[in-house]
């Protein structure tokens, strides 16, 4: 197993950046916030067949947190990480501190997202696409990434760098990696790791009434299958934030008409733990 490379210091990380670059080596890139899964590793892997060196951030970024006793309370396994990521076949870890991320006069990156950051999460968490946007860019103009690997189970963030990477006109391929769940349902989340056993029985509601919008979508309007969907998420011990059916697009909310790949998104809390997903309820047809 190869000994696996970390740094914390942008300098010397980007220094050896150029080492493999000018060797014509190509870079993946797969930013993470640490406290791995096999959700993670399932991107690492995808970033080793698009690429010839894979590089894992891990970054517990404050500025896409608005409530801070999340960000206080946000898993940091450190160790485990790297010792994961190693037995991943990751040839270098970047772990930089708040202060080497946003030194003084750091540009605050702020675009304009039209629509996409005034639902969901947006709405729900407003600032947080400022910066997932801020953080995303800061770190792709530090590791130049030919290719990027992104989990579906933040669609909306997915959507929102996609965004971005065609705003600024980057030459990154955005990857979109499917959603790997727990045998039970539940997706895969750093945030997993705070459920009780009862807790993680309670959420399984989630991908059940994801399941039930999917069985039902061809029969009923997009706003009707939401409604239905809605109620039939009452009969957990959940907290609904929010359930919506959207352009997989550019996330406009579906009312009367289904479009190919339209997505159903839910955010709920189990206690205080705030738990995403997400389900494709059209197929998408692909073009001859």
């Amino acid at each position: 197993m190869q000994k696996i490379k970390v740094f914390s210091q942008v300098v010397p990380f980007s220094e050896e950046l150029s080492n493999y670059k000018s060797a014509g080596k190509s870079i993946g890139f797969v930013p993470t916030m640490g406290a791995l899964h096999a959700g993670h590793i399932s991107l690492v892997k995808k970033a080793k067949v698009h690429s010839d060196i894979v590089i894992v951030s891990i970054f517990v970024n404050p500025t896409q947190f608005s409530n801070s006793d999340d960000l206080k309370k946000y898993p940091r396994t450190i160790d485990e990480d790297i010792l994961l990521l190693e037995k991943a076949g990751v040839d270098i870890v970047f772990t930089p501190s708040v202060e080497e991320m946003y030194p003084k006069n750091t540009k605050q990156e702020k675009i304009n997202l039209g629509k996409m950051d005034k639902v969901m999460e947006g709405r729900f968490r407003p600032g947080h696409f400022d910066g997932v946007v801020q953080v995303v860019k800061r770190l792709f103009d530090i590791v130049e990434p030919n290719a990027a690997c992104f989990g579906k189970k933040d669609f909306q963030q997915l959507a929102v760098i996609q965004y971005m990477t065609d705003y600024y006109k980057l030459p990154i391929q955005i990857i979109g990696c499917e959603i790997i769940r727990e045998k039970s349902g539940l997706a895969m989340s750093s945030r997993n790791m705070r459920l009780s056993v009862k807790q993680k029985k309670d959420s399984l509601a989630i991908f059940e009434t994801l399941k039930f919008a999917k069985e039902n979508a061809s029969n009923y309007s997009p706003k009707e299958l939401k409604s239905l969907s809605k109620t039939y998420f009452k009969k957990s011990n959940l907290k609904l934030e929010y359930l919506e059916i959207i352009h997989p697009v550019s996330l406009i909310v579906l009312n009367s008409d289904w479009v190919e790949g339209a997505k159903c998104c839910i955010a709920c809390y189990c206690g205080e733990i705030r738990l995403i997903d997400n389900i494709q309820l059209t197929p998408i047809i692909l073009k001859s």
